[in-house]
């Protein structure tokens, strides 16, 4: 599918990262438990968490050799095999519902609308999206049983998630409520990728994609 995989040094099960489940070998059609993680700038990372340790393989510089790449128009390296015009292929999507009903969600349509409430794949969900970093987080917006509308609000300069109808505040890095009826309390992340679209259609031919209304 176009797309690079892993493999396990014990068994030699090729594994796809989109899928997150083995494809070929001894594991094939095993599944690993997706942990969700942030993509966003290292400066943005560091600002939330100062304390953060840092990998270091070696490598001098700062260079990336795929700066390329993120620039032309070439899908891949074999093509894509599922060509949608409803997107050029080089957009980048937030992808979420992996297992069904999967959802694109356009950066492109995130810009002045940094908070989305929605419905994927069978669960309320919320997005928060920070232009400038291309950060792109997704939360089941369901707490204690009750579904909550998002919007968001800047406090001294600090985006915020706040609850419209209790006006409770939360960290949208983390989940957390910070102020009010839900503080201490934490929202569930869910499952996300940020994908070129060729990428995403190729896998999820299917795919729902969200149109601002």
């Amino acid at each position: 599918m176009n797309a690079l995989v892993m493999y396990d040094h014990q068994s030699g099960t090729l594994w796809s990262q989109f899928l997150s489940q083995g494809v070929k070998g001894e594991l094939a059609g095993r599944r690993l438990e997706t942990i969700p993680l942030v993509q966003t700038t290292f400066g943005q990372w560091v600002l939330e968490h100062p304390d953060t340790a840092i990998l270091d393989k070696g490598r001098s510089g700062s260079s990336d050799r795929y700066g390329g790449y993120y620039t032309n128009n070439d899908a891949g390296v074999i093509g894509e095999s599922n060509g949608d015009d409803r997107l050029d292929r080089k957009d980048k999507v937030v992808g979420i519902g992996f297992d069904e009903g999967p959802k694109a969600f356009p950066l492109s349509a995130l810009g002045d609308r940094p908070v989305v409430n929605d419905h994927v794949a069978g669960e309320d969900v919320v997005l928060f999206f920070q232009p400038n970093t291309e950060t792109a987080l997704v939360f089941n917006r369901k707490l204690n049983g009750e579904r909550l509308e998002f919007e968001q609000v800047v406090d001294d300069g600090t985006a915020l998630l706040r609850d419209r109808k209790t006006g409770s505040l939360f960290l949208p890095f983390t989940g957390m409520g910070i102020e009010g009826e839900y503080v201490g309390q934490q929202l569930e992340r869910i499952h996300s990728v940020v994908s070129f679209w060729f990428a995403w259609s190729d896998f999820y031919p299917e795919t729902e994609l969200y149109t601002r209304t």
